[in-house]
């Protein structure tokens, strides 16, 4: 194909061109040492500045953590459950829900696991005659669920009964003495019973002997005196006179009666004789002298009767006194005796038989009162978990039916939720226990809470922090989510004049400074006083407006 004169101009025209660029290109790649030194030089120096703001500063303490049920505490049964000594076997495993006051945690062995409250942890078994703060613990909780029981801190008999209704309410039997300590029983009971047989064996033996038998019949011959002369003693007290007295003084009143009516009969003759005109002398002396005779007589006849009251008295009064001799003879030969007998009885071969056998007896009688006094009902140290605080959240169980009971059955919770959450040492300076905090979900989700606890340091340096939540409306579903928590240390109340922390700088006069940029690349220095900082912002007070454009960096 040939070309024309005209594509052969155009063809040149592009060549020149291309030639033209390359040139064109390759001299503005290249430069001059001069040129590149004038491109490496600084550019001229600015100023970096930040606006002065009028708002509220609030200064929070971030901690990240988790939302979960607070008060978390691992159960355990203090020991075993029921009175014997087979495998612990769990025959029913710990249900989540929540556990009330006397509700069963778990069945081991067919026997029940209860939850009470209480700050003391069971530690024992509970036997009778056991004191101490736990069993007054027990009998309060007793009291709480309806169960008569005192609250003396001794697991008597009154409060054994409570604890068996208590179990037979919840479909239970309480726990009684096993069979092997029923024997054990009846085998201590038996020696007691062997021991008096030896005692009353060997106090025959000792009373029956040639050197104790005549003064034991002795001693009781005098035995037998004291008491009828005690009885001699007491009869005559009872009695005022004998039968010879009584008849003396009988006698002596009749005589006086006698004599009483022998007078009034001879006035009687006087007043009614017939008088005479001028009776004779001779008749009135006859009747005087009756009268007088009459007197005298009865005068004797009441002298003889206190006579005989007197000797009746003296004679009652040395009879008393003879009888009480007796009786003093009677008790003095009792004691002779008794005394004679104790020291036959101490110097006989048999005595010392005696003495042991008396000894075996006292052994015997204190092992079966020690055995008793810890005989009857009883809480097996594993049937009762105490809890510092009731109803619980049973959040965990460790075990399952079946399994074999080791140590931590169970992890129970409160039933509200806190945020569990760490801080460093330098942020827990700076936090305590009331301060508002603002808990965010993941979700957006923003419930107020408050500060309720500080643990100690642990071994990686951090502080564990606890958050409770004031409302756990919305939260149940997000148990376990990651939270953010922000806790208020502190705020202005108000608005206030805020500049970067960075632009506020300590001068050597130890006064606090800004730069305020006045026209461009030029500032003043303006003496301020600092306040609270907060998220890299600090409150400062001078002479200063909003608006106003402090330095923060220069270059």
């Amino acid at each position: 194909m040939t070309r024309t004169p005209r594509c052969k101009l155009l063809l040149v025209l592009a060549v020149v061109l291309v030639i033209a660029g390359t040139g064109w290109g390759v001299g503005t790649l290249l430069r001059s040492p001069a040129d590149e030194a004038a491109a490496r030089k600084p550019p001229k120096p600015s100023l970096v500045t930040v606006a002065v703001e009028r708002r509220r500063l609030v200064s929070t303490v971030v901690v990240s953590g988790t939302l979960e049920y607070g008060s978390p505490h691992p159960v355990s049964p203090a020991g075993v459950v029921g009175g014997g000594e087979t495998a612990q076997r769990a025959t029913r495993a710990p249900r989540r829900g929540t556990l009330a006051e006397g509700a069963v945690l778990m069945e081991v062995n067919g026997r029940p696991v209860f939850v009470f409250a209480g700050k003391v942890p069971m530690h024992r078994g509970i036997v009778a005659g056991a004191k101490g703060a736990d069993v007054e613990q027990l009998q309060k909780a007793l009291r709480r669920l309806g169960h008569r029981a005192p609250a003396t801190g001794v697991f008597d008999p009154a409060t054994a009964a409570a604890v068996t209704r208590f179990y037979a309410e919840r479909g239970y039997e309480a726990q009684q003495p096993t069979l092997e300590l029923r024997q054990q029983r009846d085998e201590l009971r038996r020696a007691v019973r062997t021991a008096q047989d030896v005692l009353a064996t060997e106090r025959k033996a000792l009373d029956q002997g040639r050197d104790v038998l005549p003064l034991k019949v002795k001693l009781a011959g005098a035995r037998q005196d004291l008491t009828e002369a005690e009885r001699a003693l007491k009869s005559a007290r009872a009695q005022e006179l004998t039968t010879e007295d009584e008849a003396k003084i009988d006698a002596a009143e009749s005589a006086v009666r006698a004599a009483e009516e022998k007078l009034l009969a001879a006035r009687q003759e006087q007043t009614q004789a017939t008088p005479t005109p001028t009776p004779s002398p001779a008749d009135t002396r006859l009747s005087e002298l009756r009268i007088d005779n009459a007197e005298a007589e009865l005068a004797a006849a009441r002298s003889a009767l206190e006579r005989v009251h007197e000797e009746a008295a003296t004679a009652r009064a040395a009879r008393l006194t003879e009888l009480a001799r007796n009786v003093r003879v009677a008790r003095e030969a009792v004691v002779t005796a008794e005394q004679t007998l104790r020291q036959a009885r101490r110097l006989s071969p048999v005595k010392l038989k005696v003495a042991n056998a008396r000894a075996d007896l006292a052994a015997a009688r204190a092992l079966l009162a020690e055995f008793e006094r810890t005989y009857g009902t009883t809480v097996p140290p594993g049937e009762i978990v105490f809890l510092p605080r009731l109803p619980v959240r049973l959040h965990k169980a460790k075990i399952k039916a079946g399994e074999l009971v080791d140590e931590s059955v169970a992890t129970v919770t409160g039933s509200t939720f806190v945020v569990a959450g760490s801080v460093d040492v330098a942020e827990a300076e700076r936090l305590k226990t009331g301060l508002d905090a603002s808990i965010e979900t993941e979700a957006g989700k923003t419930v107020r809470g408050t500060v309720t606890s500080l643990g100690g340091r642990d071994a990686k340096g951090a502080v564990p922090v606890t958050i409770t939540p004031a409302s756990m409306k919305g939260l149940k579903r997000l148990a376990g989510a990651p939270v953010t928590v922000r806790v208020t240390i502190g705020a202005t109340g108000r608005e206030v004049l805020v500049v970067p922390a960075a632009a506020v700088v300590t001068a050597a006069d130890g006064k606090a400074r800004v730069q305020v940029e006045t026209a461009p690349d030029q500032v003043k220095e303006v003496e301020v006083r600092t306040g609270l900082s907060a998220d890299g912002a600090v409150e400062v007070t001078g002479d200063l407006d909003p608006g106003d454009l402090v330095v923060i960096n220069s270059a």
